[in-house]
């Protein structure tokens, strides 16, 4: 079979795909590819998969599939892409830098048509993903459920999946991304096992009014950031906001609370602007989705007398919007905490596994809400 490439059908309320085959005379239908989260359509036609867990799925006819991909960034260095065939996940995929390579997937169970999904397992900060084409017979693949919910993940490095993955990449070794799976980050498993369409908005390092490392004077913070599609200082790429989730969970505050490396100067935790900041964020994504619920999830790594602030600035957004009767109730929910077992301090794909457990009950009731 011949590389497929892309054209530029567009449908609302769905990020769709479609290939063309070179140098044949029957084009696929336009629903044959689907892709998800945030993506940019190149003008050679081909697709970068720009945020964590971003993806792209098709049918393919037999049992013979590579797909051709690129990390694409401003200096070249690998990415990481995880792979789910016929509804299992068989494994991550490291994208080596340089060329466009052509990649086998392996397939151990034979069948007549399988569907494969490739998530982008990094970051929106590691560059993107670029997808050109796949040498399987594509065939004509079923119109993404409009029935389905759909939730958007806001948040940082937890959210990302950063220091999950230890199973071949030991903590300390390689790059900081090489731990990267959002695969298993905790939206995308919870979306799973309930059944969503989702998609992760998320920074490593990225905090409300402040960042880890930084007091917001070098470094964009999330509201900077956000309408933008690449999730970065880039205004130039505004993000069109096509996929209206029916939940906004947002999970900022890790960052904001954290006493950064001691390396820079770091100021004491400035309650006034993390509120003043989380309250104009939500007015932002109202702005592009006013019909949206809005769920604030605390930190799973922050405990005791931190926690305590976190929850009560958190009250204080509620509070806020309390009398807001043009938009829906906002939610709280609070995490146990927990001692992370991946690397830097982060949570484990297990740990991410217990967060999606302890948030589904509530998920579930928001998700059913009339």
């Amino acid at each position: 079979m011949k590389l497929s490439s892309f054209f530029y059908p567009f449908l609302i309320g769905l990020t769709l795909c479609s290939f063309q085959k070179e140098q044949t005379n029957t084009n696929p239908k336009e629903k044959e590819f689907i892709c998800s989260g945030r993506i940019e359509r190149v003008p050679n036609g081909n697709v970068k998969l720009i945020s964590s867990a971003s993806s792209i799925s098709f049918n393919f006819k037999g049992n013979n599939c590579s797909v051709y991909l690129k990390s694409d960034d401003t200096y070249e260095h690998h990415n990481y892409v995880s792979l789910e065939l016929d509804g299992k996940y068989i494994g991550r995929l490291k994208v080596e830098k340089g060329e466009s390579k052509a990649y086998p997937i392996a397939i151990s169970e034979k069948k007549k048509k399988h569907h494969l999904t490739i998530y982008k397992a990094t970051e929106a900060a590691n560059g993107s993903v670029l997808f050109s084409g796949t040498t399987a017979e594509v065939v004509k693949n079923k119109c993404k459920n409009k029935t389905r919910k759909r939730i958007e993940f806001i948040g940082n490095s937890i959210t990302c999946g950063m220091g999950n993955d230890t199973k071949e990449i030991p903590c300390g070794t390689g790059e900081w991304y090489d731990q990267h799976n959002a695969y298993w980050a905790y939206g995308s498993i919870l979306s799973r096992s309930l059944k969503v369409d989702f998609q992760l908005s998320s920074v490593s390092g990225i905090g409300m009014y402040r960042n880890w490392n930084d007091e917001h004077l070098e470094e964009a913070i999330m509201p900077d950031v956000y309408e933008n599609l690449y999730l970065n200082k880039d205004n130039s790429k505004p993000y069109d906001f096509n996929f209206h989730p029916d939940i906004v969970s947002i999970c900022l505050g890790t960052n904001d609370l954290s006493e950064g490396d001691g390396t820079k100067p770091r100021l004491p935790f400035n309650e006034e602007k993390y509120v003043t900041n989380y309250i104009n964020f939500i007015k932002t994504i109202y702005k592009h989705n006013p019909k949206v619920k809005i769920a604030l999830l605390t930190s799973p790594m922050v405990s005791g007398k931190r926690n305590e602030t976190l929850v009560n600035c958190l009250m204080k957004v509620m509070a806020y919007f309390e009398k807001d009767k043009t938009h829906k109730k906002i939610a709280l929910f609070e995490y146990k905490p927990m001692e992370p077992k991946g690397c830097g301090y982060h949570p484990d794909i297990e740990d991410h596994k217990i967060m999606a457990a302890q948030l589904e009950p509530f998920f579930k009731k928001i998700v059913h809400e009339k």
